[in-house]
C-alpha cells in the first residue's frame, strides 16, 4: 500500500467507526433516557447511522481482512471519544491498559507482514 491509499483507507475507517459508535450511543440514549416519539426518532436516527457505518466500511477500497486490525484499533479510540462526548465518562485504568493492547494488536495485525 502506498501512502495515499493508506490515508484513504484510514479516512474510510474513521468515518465508519465514527458512524458506528455514534449510532450505538444514540440507540443507547433512546433505550435508557427517552420514551415515546423521541425514543422512536432516536432509534431511527441511530439505525441510519449504523447503516451508514456498514455502507461506508464496505466502500473502502481494500479487502476488509487487510485492515481488520486497524479497524478495531480505530474503533477503540473513537469509542472512547464518543463515550466521553455523550456520557462524560473517561476511561479508567483497565480500559486504558486493555485499549493499549488493542491498539498494539491492531497495528501488529495490520502492518506486520510475515515473509
Amino acid at each position: 500500500m502506498n501512502e495515499s491509499s493508506t490515508v484513504t483507507i484510514f479516512v474510510f475507517l474513521l468515518i465508519a467507526t465514527t458512524l458506528e459508535v455514534t449510532g450505538d450511543a444514540i440507540v443507547r440514549l433512546a433505550i435508557y433516557n427517552h420514551a415515546g416519539l423521541v425514543r422512536l426518532a432516536l432509534m431511527l436516527g441511530g439505525g441510519a447511522l449504523l447503516f451508514g457505518y456498514g455502507f461506508s466500511l464496505n466502500l473502502a477500497p481494500v479487502e476488509f481482512r487487510r485492515v481488520a486490525g486497524l479497524y478495531i484499533a480505530t474503533l477503540f479510540v473513537v469509542w472512547q471519544v464518543i463515550n466521553f462526548l455523550f456520557f462524560k465518562t473517561l476511561p479508567n485504568a483497565p480500559v486504558l491498559v486493555g485499549g493499549t493492547l488493542i491498539i498494539i494488536g491492531g497495528l501488529t495485525v495490520t502492518f506486520w507482514r510475515a515473509t
